[in-house]
């Protein structure tokens, strides 16, 4: 065997970007320097303390032994019921529910169970870092369709059209998005699903951040449009984003009968099942809607100031164009005029002012870079100065 050998599998896929960076900037604020963090994808804030108390319960209850492939009955139970209820969806049983090790890990799933080599998956960018990656990892192939600012970061229905091939097999839709923060609306929606269902390809929902809304939108979940779109619709989601929950790796999935006994199968035989006393957490969450509900709008809150706080620093600087995120809690303003590459760009603006962002190639959009606001008023407001020092620089 030869030294460093790497299946093909391996060589094909890069490292996370934004994780990378997020690392980066960690080791250099461990180190002593004053860096500005602007890349987490995550929540700054704690768990709520109902879903942890919930989750100490279940371990001092011992529940701390393998639970179905699945996930627990009762979790499957609720998330189907919470998908008719709130999510408008005509009807689920729970056995078309997967609980996951992640939300991340149910995008893959969805993508391992109908996708085969040669495949082709059509996805929007900007896109999450992941989507590409994870469609290479099923040996398929990722076709993008590229959307600016100019378009609000959303596709038409048109070039998801024009991008259809006899080989298509998965368009992933995610909204609100990662990392521009747009959603699409019920009609534009719907104008995309009809493509799939004309042309009979699955759809991937990716609704991680359906409860982070500004401006008085509302979510929309394409699997609601009607029998022909859920058949076709894989709806993916978790609790990360909207409790806090990053590292408990909690993700759900909704699919046809066929499609979540696959996913469950493969999850069988490669993670067993998400964290067992981890799902008794998730579970108090959709258990005490009030209490959830509260905790997301204590969050929202703080996320809404801090959003326009950063949006109007970004627009204030010459040569920056910041499009108005009304979802997740990111911000991606465009960098082009100023004449550096992004990666030159978010490389110098690190080095030289420690403030840390995340190129926007790493999301297939040369000429921005994506700015995460899940942080403090004070890391805002301090970054937004060196953002707008380095930008004068230039």
């Amino acid at each position: 065997m030869k030294n460093g050998y790497l299946s093909s599998w391996a060589s094909n896929v890069s490292p996370s970007p934004t994780l990378a960076v997020d690392a980066k900037a960690k080791a250099m604020k461990a180190s002593g320097e004053d860096v500005c963090g602007f890349g987490a994808g995550e929540p700054d804030f704690d768990t709520p303390g109902f879903l942890k108390d919930a989750c100490a319960k279940a371990l001092s209850e011992g529940k701390t032994k393998y639970a179905p492939a699945a996930g627990l009955p009762s979790l499957r139970e609720a998330l189907a019921k919470k998908y008719v209820e709130e999510n408008g969806f005509d009807s689920v049983e729970p056995s078309q529910v997967v609980v996951s090790p992640g939300g991340k890990y149910s995008c893959h799933l969805a993508i391992l169970a109908t996708c085969s080599p040669g495949d082709e998956v059509i996805i929007p960018a900007p896109y999450w870092v992941s989507y590409p990656e994870m469609a290479k990892l099923a040996g398929a192939v990722p076709k993008v369709i590229f959307a600016g600012d100019d378009q609000g970061f959303k596709i038409t229905s048109d070039q998801l059209r024009e991008a259809v091939t006899p080989k298509t097999r998965l368009f992933v839709l995610n909204s609100p998005s990662n990392p521009t923060g747009a959603i699409y609306t019920k009609e534009e929606m719907q104008a995309l699903v009809q493509v799939a269902v004309e042309h009979d390809f699955y759809v991937m929902s990716d609704e991680i951040y359906e409860y982070l809304l500004y401006d008085g939108v509302t979510h929309h979940s394409p699997a609601s449009f009607g029998p022909e779109a859920a058949d076709r619709v894989i709806t993916v989601a978790g609790f990360s984003k909207t409790f806090s929950m990053t590292g408990w790796r909690l993700g759900t999935l909704v699919a046809n009968e066929v499609v979540a006994k696959a996913v469950a199968s493969l999850q069988s035989q490669t993670t067993s099942n998400a964290t067992t006393f981890a799902q008794y957490g998730a579970l108090a969450a959709l258990e005490h809607p009030e209490q959830a509900r509260t905790a997301v709008s204590e969050m929202l809150v703080h996320f809404d100031r801090r959003r326009l706080k950063l949006l109007d620093g970004m627009n204030a600087v010459e040569g920056v164009n910041c499009e108005r995120a009304c979802g997740a809690f990111y911000l991606f303003p465009n960098v082009s005029r100023l004449g550096l590459g992004v990666e030159e760009f978010a490389t110098r603006l690190l080095d030289e002012k420690k403030v840390a962002v995340v190129p926007g190639h790493a999301f297939g959009a040369e000429g921005y870079v994506r700015l995460s606001y899940a942080t403090s008023d004070e890391v805002i407001e301090k970054g937004l100065d060196r953002f707008a020092s380095f930008c004068s620089s230039l």
